[in-house]
């Protein structure tokens, strides 16, 4: 079979549907499949050679309280046509189908293949059009053209069924089990026999890191033997926390900055307690899954895209989001449990095996395969009536 794997957002700069894009190649390909990579890139994307084509030059816009670093440009047609003739795919998997500029387009002129779109926001996206007239005729139009649509939560699917209605197949985010695993080694020089708790995530506000911040004081006044680790790029926001800190007269915080995809097994393996505060706007915890897969207890934010991932009382702890005083309540009782953080550590490493990689992208993959078993990708007009394509004539397509 012939993939795209398309996404609006820069290829070159970490997040999570780069990342969610990056596994499914890497799968398909290893079953056997051809797999191009399509999105707008910063700069060159290593390691995947022709397997990636540019298009579009990304530029960082707000959006919903983050930056959105995707493409802008009016004059992409051309290159799409181009691409999409010279490919020929079978199927077409838009990561963000409505997202402006390259997903759209795409979604406009591919007229052959079979279209999939995966839907991950659980908020507002500036490709719904919140109520602009033009925005909102072209999502209409550009709707139907959608043959499978995807959902990585319940709560992505409730958000997106508000604009463009029906049926969904709710098939999650993975994670590398093997990548994020009980087996890798922690980092030395915070194993000084401090409790960790450590936060990663993007430094930005809808993150929540101000109310752990004030949560870590309670915390360290009732046990000053931890340590807060911090890491996640945004230097704007960081200048502010550090504030933060100081003005508290916080000890024992250490911010990180970013930490590369092959350094973080190792953070989230020197944590005691993997925290995150978010204040919502999340379809679902990947985060939660990677410390979970290498064995770290949870304490997160009650919110619907964490909910999902997380059993409170089970493989974690759920508190309200915002709540401080609530937050620290749960770290602290987990501190002080050993026993209760190796039990949840255990479960937590179960329920992330049930999200590998390997068993999501075959889910896909058979999604793909029952999309094109059905009309209007199975048949061919002759003499003005509908009939079934041979096997031959499908990969002839």
């Amino acid at each position: 079979m012939k993939i795209a794997l398309v996404s609006p957002y820069d290829f070159a700069y970490p997040g999570g549907v780069v990342n969610h894009i990056s596994a499914l190649e890497r799968h398909f390909t290893k079953m056997g499949h051809q797999v191009k990579i399509i999105a707008p890139a910063s700069k060159a994307v290593p390691n995947l050679g022709d397997r990636f084509i540019p298009i579009g030059k990304p530029r960082p816009i707000p959006a919903s309280g983050s930056i959105a670093r995707i493409t802008i440009s009016l004059r992409l047609a051309s290159r799409i046509k181009e691409v999409l003739a010279e490919e020929n795919f079978d199927v077409i998997h838009l990561h963000e189908p409505f997202m402006p500029m390259l997903c759209s387009a795409v979604l406009r002129f591919s007229t052959k293949a079979a279209t999939v779109g995966t839907f991950h926001a659980c908020h507002g996206s500036p490709g719904y059009g919140f109520g602009r007239p033009i925005s909102t005729m072209m999502l209409k139009r550009r709707r139907r053209k959608l043959i499978g649509k995807i959902a990585v939560s319940k709560p992505a699917r409730d958000f997106v069924n508000k604009y463009i209605p029906g049926y969904y197949n709710i098939i999650p985010n993975g994670i590398d089990v093997e990548h994020f695993s009980a087996d890798v080694s922690p980092i030395d020089k915070f194993r000084d026999g401090k409790l960790n708790i450590l936060f990663v995530g993007r430094l930005e506000q809808r993150k929540g890191l101000p109310y752990l911040i004030k949560a870590y004081k309670q915390v360290k006044q009732e046990n000053p033997n931890c340590r807060l680790i911090v890491v996640g790029p945004g230097s704007r926001y960081r200048k502010i926390y550090e504030r933060l800190v100081k003005h508290r007269g916080l000890q024992d915080v250490v911010f990180v900055g970013y930490a590369s995809y092959d350094e973080l097994p190792g953070y989230y393996k020197t944590a005691d307690i993997y925290c995150s505060p978010a204040t919502g706007r999340e379809s679902f915890g990947i985060v939660l899954l990677e410390a979970m897969a290498v064995g770290t207890p949870v304490v997160a934010s009650n919110i619907e895209g964490y909910a999902n991932v997380v059993t409170h009382g089970v493989d974690g702890l759920l508190v309200p989001p915002k709540d401080s005083r609530q937050l620290a309540q749960a770290l602290i009782s987990l501190m002080s449990d050993e026993s209760l953080r190796q039990q949840m550590g255990a479960k937590g490493i179960l329920k992330a095996k049930e999200h590998n990689w390997e068993h999501i992208a075959r889910r896909v993959l058979n999604y793909y395969t029952r999309i094109l078993s059905e009309p209007p990708w199975n048949e061919r007009i002759v003499e003005g009536k509908t009939v079934p394509l041979t096997v031959q004539q499908k990969d002839e397509r």
